[in-house]
C-alpha cells in the first residue's frame, strides 16, 4: 500500500516514514501544506496522514479542498490541539479518523490498516487466493504449509495483487501504490518483480496452480 504524510515537523514525519517502510508500505512525505495537496490531488495513495498545523495551506482546508474535488482517499488526521470541538472540526472537513499528539506507533499503524480496509469491508489481516496466504501483521507468507520469504517490494506487490483478487491490475497501477513517489521505476521494473513473485510462489511448486496470471496488452490478475 502507499502512503502519503503532510506533517511539518521532520522528527515526526521521518520517524513514520520509518516504521511505515518497515511494515512493507510504500510512503511520501510532504512537509508543507501546499507540496502535501499536490501530492494528494494528483497521486493516488491508500491512505494519507494529515497534521493540521501546517505552513502555506493548513490541514483542514487540505481536506475540504480533496473532498469538494472527489478525491476520497481516506484521511487520518494528527494534531497536538485535542479539544472535542476541534474533532468534530477535523471530522466534518471530511476526514476519517483523528489521532492526537503524542501517540504511539503501534496505534497509527493499527489506524492505517484499518483505514485502508475501509472501502472493502470483506478485507482482513490474512490475505488468501487457492492455497497461498499472506498474513499482513506478522508478514508471513505460506504455501500449504512452507514458509516462504519475500522481500519488502515483493511482500507489498503481493498484497496490493491479493487485495485486488479477481481484477486485472495495470503496470501503472501496480507503480502507483508498491513504489513511493521518488523510486525510479519503469514498466519493465514491474515485469522483474512479477518474476521475481513467479518464482518464489509458482517454480517451487511444480504440479500446484499458478499464482499470478498475465493479462496480455493488460496487466496481471490473481484468481479468485
Amino acid at each position: 500500500m502507499r502512503i502519503l504524510i503532510v506533517e511539518d515537523e521532520y522528527k515526526i514525519a521521518n520517524s513514520i516514514r520509518r516504521g511505515l517502510e518497515q511494515e512493507t508500505f510504500a510512503v511520501d512525505v510532504a512537509f508543507d501544506g501546499e507540496s502535501g495537496y499536490d501530492l494528494a490531488s494528483t497521486e493516488n495513495y491508500d491512505v494519507i496522514i494529515l497534521d493540521l498545523m501546517l505552513p502555506k495551506i493548513d490541514g483542514l482546508t487540505i481536506c475540504k479542498n480533496l473532498r469538494a474535488e472527489n478525491i476520497h482517499t481516506p484521511i487520518l488526521i494528527l494534531t497536538a490541539r485535542d479539544s472535542v470541538n476541534e474533532k468534530v472540526e477535523g471530522l466534518n472537513s471530511g476526514a476519517d479518523d483523528y489521532l492526537p499528539k503524542p501517540f504511539s506507533f503501534t496505534e497509527l499503524l493499527a489506524r492505517v490498516r484499518a483505514l485502508s480496509r475501509r472501502p472493502k469491508q470483506t478485507l482482513d489481516s490474512v490475505l488468501q487466493t487457492k492455497d497461498l496466504t499472506l498474513n499482513t501483521k506478522n508478514l508471513e507468507v505460506k504455501r500449504g504449509k512452507i514458509l516462504i520469504e519475500l522481500s519488502k517490494t515483493e511482500l507489498s506487490l503481493l498484497e496490493y495483487l491479493l487485495r485486488n483478487k479477481g481484477k486485472v491490475v495495470t503496470k501503472d497501477q501496480i507503480i502507483e501504490h508498491v513504489w513511493d513517489y521518488d523510486s525510479d521505476v519503469l514498466p519493465n521494473t514491474v515485469e522483474v518483480y512479477i518474476g521475481y513473485l513467479r518464482g518464489k510462489l509458482e517454480k517451487p511448486f511444480k504440479g500446484k496452480s499458478k499464482i499470478i496470471e498475465t493479462v496480455r496488452g493488460f496487466g496481471y490478475k490473481v484468481s479468485e
